[in-house]
C-alpha cells in the first residue's frame, strides 16, 4: 500500500516561512523517481486547488500564478521525499496542504490516485 505522509505545517505570522515536505513509502512505490508530485491546497469552504507539481526527474516544475516567486517544489528521490519552501507567507495561503503522486502532470486533483492525509498551514496577519 502507497503512504504518503506530510509534515511541517503549523501557525506561522505573516510574511514568514515554512517548509512542507512529503515522505513516500510503500511497497508499490518503489518507481518513485517516474511519479509526478504535486502539493494541493484547501481552504476552509473552498475547493482544494493546485500548489505546485514537478516532475520525476526534476526537470520540469510548475506553480500556481498565486505562488510563483514565494514557493520552491524541489525533490530527493533516494529519500523519496518532495519539499514545499514557502517563503512570503500571507493569509490567503492559510489551508490544509496534500502532497499527491501521479503518473503525468496535470493541475487536477481527481487526476491523482495517491493523497497524503494533509497538513494545515496557517498564517496569521
Amino acid at each position: 500500500q502507497v503512504q504518503l505522509v506530510e509534515s511541517g505545517g503549523g501557525l506561522v505570522q505573516a510574511g514568514g516561512s515554512l517548509r512542507l515536505s512529503c515522505a513516500a513509502s510503500g511497497r508499490t512505490f518503489d518507481t518513485f523517481g517516474t511519479r509526478v508530485m504535486a502539493w494541493f491546497r484547501q481552504a476552509l469552504g473552498k475547493e482544494r486547488e493546485f500548489v505546485a507539481a514537478i516532475t520525476g526527474s526534476s526537470e520540469v516544475t510548475y506553480y500556481t500564478d498565486s505562488v510563483k516567486g514565494r514557493f520552491t517544489l524541489s525533490r530527493d528521490n533516494a529519500k523519496n521525499t518532495v519539499s514545499l519552501q514557502m517563503n512570503s507567507l500571507n493569509s490567503d495561503d492559510t489551508a490544509n496542504y496534500f502532497c499527491a503522486a501521479g503518473r503525468y502532470y496535470t493541475n487536477t486533483p481527481s487526476s491523482y490516485k495517491y493523497w497524503g492525509q494533509g497538513t494545515q498551514v496557517t498564517v496569521s496577519s
